[in-house]
């Protein structure tokens, strides 16, 4: 088995964009039915963490952009780590996050490798 990052991408910043407490309280049972699902079978490696909306950017020459980085109105809201034995896999276990569901959201699948690959 292998590891791999599943970054969940969301608009974070957009206040028309978030979701009612409502909404949130059935996102949370989607999300945790999905996580358990996951950890059931073994393959939750890292329950990864959520992020906040402050961060900075950092680029060359000392030039700093405040706020996280965003593209399309997405910027990363948080990760998980699986274990899947191909990235085959570990696309099927991430198209079923519940994330998903909402709208200008994406996951990403990154394989965890060694300096270099």
């Amino acid at each position: 088995m292998k590891e791999f990052v599943l970054m969940f991408r969301m608009d974070i910043t957009t206040k028309d964009a978030q979701p009612s407490k409502e909404q949130m309280n059935i996102y949370m049972q989607q999300w945790m039915a999905w996580i358990n699902n996951i950890a059931g079978k073994g393959q939750l490696a890292d329950g990864g963490n959520h992020f906040t909306k402050q961060g900075r950017v950092l680029k060359p020459h000392n030039s700093v952009i405040e706020g996280p980085y965003v593209s399309d109105n997405n910027s990363v809201a948080g990760y998980i780590i699986i274990m899947a034995k191909s990235l085959n896999d570990a696309t099927k276990i991430a198209e079923k996050c519940p994330i998903l569901n909402g709208e200008n959201t994406s996951v990403e699948i990154r394989e965890v490798g060694n300096a270099g690959e």
